[in-house]
């Protein structure tokens, strides 16, 4: 049997697959969606960020646990998102992708 292949992540899964990385033990929907706001400017909705979410799950990259209902949510608990060894290499086989492509880019902007 051959070796799997890391998933290949779009450039939205990426940035939610980084926040979730960059979280920790805190990784739920809405601090997922303020991390991509801070760090990129890109205000998500807390839609996107979910459907999203859920499909990384479904890809076997993130797992997702409940933590205890709280008073502050009406008694329902948050969704606390974590990410998978496949999720790790999936994360890590796109930043690597990114960094080879864009080496070499500040030579390019020398040339302007």
């Amino acid at each position: 049997m051959a070796p799997t292949r890391p998933a290949v992540l779009r450039e939205f899964e990426l940035l939610v697959m980084l926040a979730v990385l960059g979280l920790d033990d805190g990784a739920y929907p809405l601090s997922i969606r303020d991390a991509i706001e801070a760090r990129t400017g890109r205000a998500p909705s807390r839609a996107a960020v979910f459907i999203t979410l859920e499909r990384l799950e479904d890809k076997g990259l993130l797992t997702s646990t409940f933590g205890d209902p709280t008073p502050v949510r009406g008694g329902r608990a948050k969704r606390f998102f974590s990410a998978t060894r496949a999720g790790v290499a999936a994360a890590q086989q796109a930043v690597d992708a990114v960094a080879a492509m864009s080496a070499g880019l500040s030579a390019l902007e020398k040339r302007r």
